[in-house]
Order: C-alpha cells, then sequence, then structure tokens
C-alpha cells in the first residue's frame, strides 16, 4: 500500500540531488564567463546563495509558499527538499548578470528578501497556496511546470532592476561601442552548462511530481525527452546562425542558445508533443541569439547572457505553452507573465535600491579595476597569472 508513497519519495529525493548539481552548474558557467581577478568572488556568491537562501527557505519561506508542510503523497522532508533546491536560482541568475562590479554582503541581503519574500509569494500565487484566489489578480491557471515564469523570469526581472541600479562594468561602453570582454575560462563555461543541462531533467522531470504509475512515469519521460530535445535544437540553431554571419563557432553563444531552449520548454514540457517542444527550443535559440547583442545597445551589461537566456525565453516559453499546450489558456499565460514581471522587477526594484542606499552595491573603481578577488576574498583564483586590467 504505500509502495507509490515510496517511490515518489525516492523520485522526489533524486530529482532533488540532480538539481543541486546546478549550483556547481552556475558557479562554473560564471566563473568562466568573468576575467580572472574576479573568479573567486563569482565563487563565494554561489557559494553563498545556496548557503542562505536554502536556510531561509527552511525558515519561513517554504511556508510562506506552501502554507504548511505536506507529506500526503510523499514524505513532507522530501517534498520541501526538492521546492528547496528551486529557490537559489531565482538569486543565480540575478547574481551572474551583476558579476564584476557588485560586493558580497548586499547580494547576501537581497538573497535574504528573495528567498524570504519575493519568490515564495510568486510561488505561492501559482503553485502553492494562492492567497490571490479569487481576486482580479489570481492567475492560478497559468500552466508552469518547472517555473519558465515563477522562476527564470522572477530571477531575470531581479537582475534587469539590479543592472539599471548599479550600471555597466567599468570600460564595458565607450560612447556607441562595445567593448569585449572575452571569458576566462572555456573549459569551465563548458562543464557548467552541462552540468546545469544535466540538473534540468531533475528541474521538469521531477516537477510532474509523482512517477509511481504507468501513466506519470509516461509524463516524467515526454518532459525529459522534450527538455532535452529543446536544449539540443537551441543550442544548434545558434550554432548555424553564427557560423553563417561570422564563419566562427562561438561555443559561448552556442551553450547559452542550449541554455535558452531549456527555459523556454521549461513551462510547457509536459502538455506539448516532441516536435512543437523542438519548434519552442528553436526559438528559443534564436531569441537568445539575438537578444545578447540587443541588450548590448541599450547599455545593460550582463556578462552571462542571462536576460536572454532567462527574461526572454521565461517570457517565451510560458507564451509557448499557450500557444502549443493542449488545453492551456494563452490569456492565463500572459497574465501570468504580466502579473508575476510587474511584482518581480517592482519590489526586486524597491528592495535593492533601498539596500544600495544602506550598504553600496556596486565596488569602488579601484577595486572594480583591482578585480573583486583581492578585496572582498583575500583569495585569487589564479595567483601565477599576470593578469590584464
Amino acid at each position: 500500500m504505500d509502495f507509490p508513497w515510496i517511490i515518489d519519495t525516492f523520485f522526489a529525493l533524486f530529482a532533488f540531488m540532480l538539481i543541486i548539481l546546478m549550483v556547481p552548474g552556475f558557479a562554473m558557467l560564471e566563473a568562466g564567463l568573468v576575467r580572472t581577478k574576479n573568479v573567486t568572488t563569482v565563487l563565494t556568491v554561489n557559494t553563498m546563495i545556496y548557503l542562505i537562501a536554502s536556510l531561509v527557505f527552511f525558515f519561513w519561506g517554504y511556508v510562506l509558499a506552501f502554507g504548511g508542510w505536506n507529506g500526503s503523497s510523499m514524505s513532507m522532508y522530501a517534498a520541501f527538499l526538492f521546492q528547496m533546491a528551486f529557490v537559489g536560482k531565482t538569486v543565480n541568475i540575478m547574481s551572474g548578470g551583476v558579476s564584476e562590479r557588485t560586493k558580497i554582503i548586499p547580494l547576501a541581503i537581497f538573497t535574504i528578501f528573495m528567498a524570504g519574500l519575493i519568490y515564495p509569494l510568486v510561488v505561492n500565487w501559482t503553485w502553492g497556496a494562492n492567497m490571490l484566489k479569487g481576486t482580479f489578480l489570481d492567475i492560478s491557471g497559468m500552466h508552469d511546470l518547472a517555473g519558465s515564469t515563477v522562476i527564470h523570469s522572477t530571477g531575470a526581472w531581479a537582475l534587469l532592476a539590479a543592472i539599471l541600479i548599479i550600471g555597466a562594468r567599468k570600460g564595458r561602453y565607450n560612447r556607441n561601442k562595445v567593448k569585449v570582454i572575452p571569458a576566462s575560462n572555456i573549459p569551465l563555461v563548458v562543464l557548467g552548462a552541462f552540468l546545469l543541462w544535466i540538473g534540468w531533467f531533475g528541474f521538469n522531470g521531477g516537477s510532474v511530481g509523482s512517477i509511481a504509475s504507468k501513466n506519470a512515469a509516461n509524463t516524467v519521460a515526454l518532459v525529459i525527452m522534450n527538455t532535452n530535445n529543446a536544449g539540443l535544437i537551441g543550442g544548434l540553431i545558434v550554432m548555424i546562425l553564427g557560423y553563417i554571419e561570422y564563419k566562427k563557432f562561438d561555443i559561448t553563444m552556442i551553450l547559452n542558445g542550449a541554455l535558452g531552449g531549456l527555459v523556454a520548454i521549461t513551462s510547457g514540457a509536459d502538455v506539448v508533443g516532441p516536435y512543437s517542444a523542438l519548434a519552442i527550443g528553436l526559438i528559443g535559440g534564436i531569441l537568445v541569439y539575438y537578444g545578447v547583442p540587443f541588450f548590448d545597445k541599450l547599455k545593460l551589461d550582463d556578462p552571462v547572457g542571462a536576460l536572454s537566456v532567462h527574461l526572454v525565453n521565461g517570457i517565451w516559453g510560458t507564451i509557448a505553452t499557450g500557444i502549443f499546450g493542449k488545453n492551456i489558456s494563452l490569456l492565463e499565460q500572459i497574465k501570468g507573465v504580466i502579473v508575476v514581471g510587474v511584482f518581480a522587477f517592482v519590489s526586486s526594484y524597491i528592495i535593492l535600491y533601498i539596500i544600495n542606499k544602506i550598504i553600496t552595491f556596486r565596488a569602488n573603481e579601484e577595486d572594480e579595476i583591482e578585480g573583486l578577488d583581492a578585496k572582498e576574498c583575500g583569495i585569487e583564483s589564479y595567483p601565477e597569472f599576470k593578469r590584464v586590467i
């Protein structure tokens, strides 16, 4: 009689472990994309986010989101751990996009607000207790399997607010020219991207919620296949577009194209067919390819391309679910995007603005030029290398 309960508990714990692989995934991806003088700071920030966000979610964020602990279909501890694995990703998205010019302490303070207030409220309105039920803001009708909007867009709206407050890296934009700042460690970028990709199978597959029946197991398999295929086609289309335009293969853009496809399919992987998933991932990759230079034209400095990957494709994936998904209301999808977007951006901007007034987010010019590792951490990742400023 307890067999389904045991299977689903094990499934949630396995998915949790896969999602936790995304912690080093974000860390390696970001560490590879920034300059060597800022690598230790990036790694420290990613570690800090996991520590603080997880504990804040344990102490009060989870109850705010779901109204209490529930273990009816599986162990309540497994249910908590699975949901806890998500929370830090919203801040990972934000922190990566403001790398190389922000200090650790104000980021740590914002992590408390994201994990303990902003993200739990978004979850409450969509997957959780739904305190907005019956109001005109009720967005529980939005279908968002694993968080194209709930997680990816929420974190990316916070990133947009942060960039507007903090500004671009020194020297990134000179008049109308964009200074190219190359990635410091391509092998780390590749490792990080594939750790994220593997983690996505737990991210999306685990969000089905059960694997203890034939139908549930089949849905999990469909979700994982759709997830993988969307990533494959997203990376491939960026590879093709880059070669057509520049006769070069940019591995960082290719991988971001794959990640864009993965973000896009995260909303509807359980309600779209395999070919629809390919279409969603294909458009996701195209959006990343043209999104990165678009944000540079707006002088929104995002070292890791998170706005294109997580914001643009978080929105696209949620809307695409309404276009391609079975029995999904497009209007409800759009409403969810708007409500979450306005709340996440406005609340993040207000909180970031206040924190910035108390403890300045941005490192001073001297420390930014020298590199944040020396000032923030006292440890350099590559002390034997001569840094090029």
